[in-house]
């Protein structure tokens, strides 16, 4: 047990921040869980992409509460979001500056004189 005032306040504040993270990172799962049950059975497109929304809210708001890394927050999305788009056989869309293949590059602006 704490001895000194500062100490009493700091695990105050640990018991208060680990009830938070573990509510944040509940949430996290269930939805996570609702997204793979919905693409696992019969869900209209259009619910399983509502909860698929839900869930990346829900990841992006923990990668920001720092509850999980950032980039386990990128890999758990785009896990998702590959799933969703093999059950819903869409097209997965290229990331953002992402070359598809057989396109050419975009070529370099030309040089000013």
């Amino acid at each position: 047990m704490p001895h000194n005032r500062s100490a009493k306040k700091r695990l105050r504040q640990n018991v208060k921040r680990n009830v938070a993270n573990k509510k944040m990172q509940s949430m996290l799962k269930t939805a996570v869980k609702k997204v793979e049950e919905a693409l696992a059975g019969d869900l209209e497109a259009a619910k399983a992409e509502a909860l698929l929304k839900a869930a990346f809210k829900r990841i992006d708001k923990a990668a920001k509460a720092d509850v999980i890394h950032k980039n386990t927050a990128s890999r758990k999305k785009s896990r998702l979001a590959l799933k969703f788009a093999k059950r819903i056989k869409k097209a997965p869309v290229p990331a953002e500056g992402a070359v598809q293949q057989g396109a050419q590059p975009a070529s370099p602006p030309p040089a000013q004189a």
